[in-house]
């Protein structure tokens, strides 16, 4: 794991596929630690943890009012729009740990949007994404749902052998006690 940043309210990191974000990572930072967003098993990239209660409030803060804004990057198949803004209503259903997208509101369904850039015209593409609902699965489920399931992820349809879906949280940007900041890393696989 590497450590991008560190002081004594945060800690912002890479976490490594295969590691749990909520146990594995803290436990590997030491210390009083915070979790305060989480990232799947088999998904990488960068994470902030607090060191310091306040820190915890401010980041959660930060998340609940929109401000702390995360992006990805992701290899998928086929040929999506060159960008688009997506919404949709996703149902998890707990017993299967699996998402889908639903026509329309009803219990324990949630509204999700993000936006994507294409960078690359090849398939499968390379697509950056902003996230601004962070629902589980959801970059794989709204992008699987259209024809364009996220290399290496066999739980939504993808059929390649990759091991694990190529997704990476390649930056992070939010306020803390009045400063802006921003932290951004890529995965090899992303490479222009």
């Amino acid at each position: 794991m590497q450590i991008l940043f560190e002081d004594k309210h945060i800690v912002v990191c890479i976490k490594r596929v295969g590691m749990d974000s909520e146990h594995e990572v803290p436990a590997a930072l030491g210390g009083e630690i915070y979790p305060i967003h989480r990232l799947d098993k088999n998904v990488g990239g960068v994470m902030v943890y607090a060191r310091t209660k306040a820190a915890a409030a401010a980041l959660s803060k930060a998340i609940q009012d929109g401000k702390m804004i995360k992006e990805y990057v992701a290899m998928v198949h086929g040929a999506p729009p060159e960008q688009g803004d997506w919404t949709d209503f996703l149902f998890k259903d707990s017993s299967k740990n699996k998402v889908f997208v639903v026509k329309k509101e009803r219990k324990g369904v949630k509204k999700a949007r993000l936006e994507f850039v294409r960078l690359t015209e090849r398939d499968p593409a390379l697509v950056r994404i902003r996230l601004h609902t962070g629902r589980s699965h959801q970059i794989r489920v709204q992008f699987a749902s259209r024809g364009f399931p996220l290399v290496g992820d066999h739980k939504y349809g993808s059929r390649d052998d990759s091991s694990e879906p190529m997704l990476f949280s390649c930056k992070l940007t939010f306020p803390l006690f009045g400063e802006e900041r921003m932290f951004e890393a890529m995965p090899d696989w992303a490479v222009i």
